[in-house]
This record gives structure tokens, C-alpha cells and sequence, in this order.
């Protein structure tokens, strides 16, 4: 895996995205680097590890290592080759791959944690997606649409009636216990995501 200009997702798990992090000499981890757009008070801010390449009085990294949007930080650290990053002209042909391999075996670990649908839910779930998606293939397009729309409304009115109920659930058990890292963990998301699933959901309706 090369180096890629977007954050690395997983379906299910957007919450934890990762990215390249990177370190300076002294092992700490440096904050957003601004650059001056020239339009007065506004700056472009960037955590991209091919900016803290010590130009124009920017933060020099070293190393790089995995980093995720939870917080995870990967143990591994690989040393940055300034002179064959300048020499390719193109941070996306730098190899990348250690700090993605890790932050993969750190998604395998949250995703093990997290709860699993019932099989024969998650094949439903499934045959719902693939029908939906051959209804593009329909010859009259009209049709197609108004039944894509018509489901949608079908799987909406579910979702209002299942939704609020079991999001009002987790957020008196989350009141009563401070269980928002449990309700995360369940979810597959970092605790900030859960808070506004479970606010979305809570007072979720649908007519």
C-alpha cells in the first residue's frame, strides 16, 4: 500500500479513520501545520505527514507511524526518506504500507469488539442492498426510481419505529453507568460518533 491523499476507512467503521502520523526527532508527536493563503486572517490547516517536510519553517518529522481518528496511535515507527520523497516528486508513490498494515490489525481488533448482526439479519440486510441495486439496471428508468423511493420510504418507517427505542435504551443505560465507551465499543465507533448516533436516532422520526 502506497501512500494515498484521503484518510484510510473501512466499511462500517468510517469513525476510526486512519492516516499517516508522524514524529519529530524528540519522539513527540507535532500539531497542524498552517500555510498562509494570503487572504489575510485565513490559513489552510494540515496534518498531512508529507507537510512536515521542514520547509519554509515547518516542523521536521523523522518517522512515521499509523494513527487513528479514536486516538490509537500505532507502536511501530518507520523513518522518513526526505531525499527519496523530494526525489519522486509524489508523496502517493511512497510505501506507506507499515503504518496501514497496523492501523488494518487495529480496525480487526475494533471491529472484533464490536457486536455482530445476526446471521440471518446481516443476509437480509444484504439482499436488500443487491435488489435496491439492480433496480438501476431497470429498462424503464421512471419505474426504477419510484421504487427505489418506495422502498426507501419502507425501510425509513422501520428504522423511526426500531431506532429511537433502542437509542433512548443505550443513552439511559449510558446516563445511569457512563457506559458511552461500551455503547462505542459495541458500535464499532469512536465515542464522539456514538454520541451523535444515539442523538440522531433518539429523536428520530419519520411520517
Amino acid at each position: 500500500m502506497y501512500g494515498e491523499r484521503s484518510g484510510w476507512r473501512r466499511d462500517g467503521f468510517e469513525s476510526h479513520e486512519g492516516m499517516v502520523g508522524v514524529l519529530l526527532a524528540d519522539g513527540s508527536e507535532p500539531g497542524p501545520v498552517f500555510f498562509d493563503l494570503g487572504s489575510g486572517s485565513n490559513f489552510h490547516e494540515s496534518t498531512s505527514w508529507w507537510d512536515y517536510d521542514g520547509e519554509f519553517r515547518r516542523p521536521t518529522a523523522v518517522s512515521m507511524r499509523g494513527r487513528c481518528a479514536c486516538g490509537w496511535r500505532g507502536t511501530k515507527t518507520y523513518v522518513i526518506d526526505w531525499e527519496k520523497v523530494r526525489e519522486d516528486d509524489d508523496p502517493d508513490a511512497y510505501d506507506t504500507s507499515g503504518p496501514y498494515e497496523e492501523w488494518e490489525a487495529h480496525l480487526d481488533d475494533v471491529a472484533g469488539r464490536a457486536v455482530s448482526l445476526p446471521e440471518d439479519l446481516a443476509e437480509l440486510l444484504g439482499k436488500v442492498r443487491e435488489r435496491l441495486d439492480r433496480l438501476w439496471l431497470e429498462e424503464d428508468k421512471a419505474r426504477a426510481y419510484a421504487m427505489m423511493l418506495k422502498a426507501c420510504d419502507g425501510l425509513e418507517t422501520i428504522v423511526a419505529e426500531v431506532g429511537p427505542e433502542a437509542a433512548r435504551a443505550l443513552a439511559h443505560a449510558q446516563d445511569e453507568d457512563g457506559a458511552v465507551p461500551a455503547v462505542a465499543e459495541a458500535l464499532g465507533m469512536t465515542e464522539k460518533a456514538a454520541r451523535a448516533r444515539l442523538l440522531h436516532y433518539e429523536h428520530l422520526t419519520w411520517r
